[in-house]
């Protein structure tokens, strides 16, 4: 959808109201909607993700994305070779009064003196400067500085970051280190970074304040107060991609579209997560159950969520109708393919293929094929990290599941299974998970692409095994010492989070 620049641009001389730059806000299904149905009118006020698409809901619309995009293109405007690039109509490129104003010299001007033909110019620039302050500590900006060049990033983080980003295909990447150098924005830099690494940017010519604009909501939908699905996940997985895209079987046979749906797919696979499973949606009656039938729901959600806001910021809306409309469609397929419970179907047609040695990548649906199964092994790949990093994955999705249970416990609901913290360990959870479901996997990967990146996954996958297996007593023993004292703070209140809304309670 392409914002209307026509409409009165907010007077920059105060700040602009919390509701015009808040991405937050209620969902609106529209009946006649054919990406989404109809929830329970509870999740109205609550909801997080994608946006309505009602006619009635498009001066909201228009309003919300109006304050973001105007001073994105005040910022970006500023160098008209670089404005030609992203598709700034020409029309409009000195049409506003603070374009002129070199960003670079603000405070040298300010703190000098000015004479009184530069009084204009003065106030002009307090008045920005204003506005700017006020940007910079809003929270959909974070992590923005005052200077924002349009050469990808070249100033966006710091040197310790950018180092890292030089050694962005290395196995070894540490995603927690990078997400806290860049201010907890690793989703954001990473996937933009990459993009721009293999000139996606130019190539489908994408506009840099929707790319930006789409990436900071990616973000921003995320629930980080789940231990695991969260954006680091996100950002650990879109790694792990651009790792397996790297692999010669891939790198000599994708095509430019196929990289950029496998990165889309990669970065919004988890989009608007809850923290608990389909299971516990399912037994609660929770809406997403009901809309998705009780099939692929977390995966449908996090589907039509990025699809909400591929369309709210227009990303692709430069792209003939139909072209749209397959990437969506696409980009849906490669994000259901990561519905764990659909595993053995998936891993079936995988080992046929190569039994039969008939997988042939000049084939569009086969690329898509091995490019599905590069997100599962990029989405489940932490057993096959290094130890420091692995032992810190397990324990994160661990906690998730204790914490599921808990709400559990609370609302006298059965028990997920691995969801008892008094009867389970991140040991045994880990060994079981590597033996019934990364091996396998992990193992017919390996058979597809035999490189040195598949032996050291399978290698590091050994080893964490050994090591869990290792700290086994360990973990039994603490666990029986500290039931007792579990059992009591149970009783007194369980540490939990609320309940999803739309669910019962028994």
């Amino acid at each position: 959808m392409e914002v209307c620049y026509q409409l009165p641009v907010l007077p920059l001389d105060r700040p602009v109201p919390k509701h015009v730059l808040s991405r937050r806000g209620a969902i609106s299904f529209s009946s006649s909607s054919s990406l989404f149905g109809a929830p329970d009118p509870r999740q109205l006020s609550q909801r997080r993700g994608a946006i309505s698409y009602d006619s009635s809901d498009q001066t909201a619309l228009y309003i919300r994305m109006l304050g973001a995009c105007v001073v994105f293109k005040q910022l970006f405007a500023r160098d008209v070779r670089v404005r030609s690039q992203v598709g700034f109509e020409p029309e409009r490129r000195s049409s506003h009064p603070y374009l002129c104003i070199d960003f670079r010299t603000l405070h040298t001007r300010l703190s000098c003196g000015s004479s009184p033909a530069d009084s204009g110019t003065e106030k002009r620039v307090h008045r920005l400067l204003s506005f700017q302050r006020y940007l910079h500590s809003s929270r959909l900006l974070r992590g923005i500085p005052q200077q924002i060049p349009l050469h990808i990033l070249d100033e966006d983080y710091s040197g310790q970051a950018r180092c890292m980003l030089e050694k962005v295909g290395n196995w070894n990447f540490d995603i927690f280190l990078f997400d806290k150098l860049t201010n907890g924005n690793s989703l954001i830099t990473l996937t933009l970074h990459l993009l721009n690494q293999y000139g996606l940017v130019d190539l489908f010519q994408l506009d840099m304040v929707k790319l930006w604009r789409f990436l900071v909501l990616v973000q921003e939908d995320y629930h980080n107060d789940n231990p695991y699905h969260n954006s680091v996940h996100a950002a650990d997985v879109t790694q792990a991609m651009y790792c397996y895209l790297q692999e010669p079987m891939l790198s000599k046979s994708l095509t430019s579209y196929d990289i950029l749906l496998g990165l889309l797919a990669a970065a919004t696979h988890d989009l608007d997560h809850p923290g608990v499973n389909q299971p516990f949606l399912i037994k609660t009656d929770h809406y997403l159950a009901t809309l998705y039938r009780n099939t692929s729901v977390l995966e449908n959600h996090h589907w039509k969520s990025a699809v909400g806001l591929l369309r709210e910021t227009g990303l692709f809306s430069h792209l003939p109708p139909e072209d749209s409309m397959n990437m969506e469609r696409e980009l849906g397929s490669l994000i259901l393919a990561t519905d764990i419970s659909r595993q053995n179907d998936y891993l079936s047609r995988f080992r046929t293929h190569l039994d039969q040695e008939s997988l042939c990548l000049s084939n569009a649906s086969h690329r898509h094929f091995v490019l599905q199964m590069a997100l599962k092994c990029a989405d489940i790949c932490n057993p096959c990290r290094p130890w420091e990093l692995s032992k810190q994955w397990s324990e994160k999705v661990t906690e998730e599941f204790f914490e599921q249970g808990d709400i559990e416990k609370k609302h006298k609901l059965q028990v997920s299974p691995l969801c008892d913290r008094e009867t389970n360990t991140v040991g045994n959870i880990q060994i079981g998970f590597m033996t019934y479901v990364a091996e396998p996997l992990f193992g017919e990967w390996a058979r597809f692409s035999d490189t040195r990146l598949s032996q050291t996954m399978l290698g590091h996958m050994g080893l964490n095994k050994a090591s869990w297996g290792g700290l086994q007593p360990e973990q039994t023993a603490v666990s029986e010492e500290t039931e007792p004292s579990a059992a009591g703070a149970d009783a007194g209140g369980s540490r939990s989070k609320e309940i999803p809304q739309g669910s019962r309670e028994s």
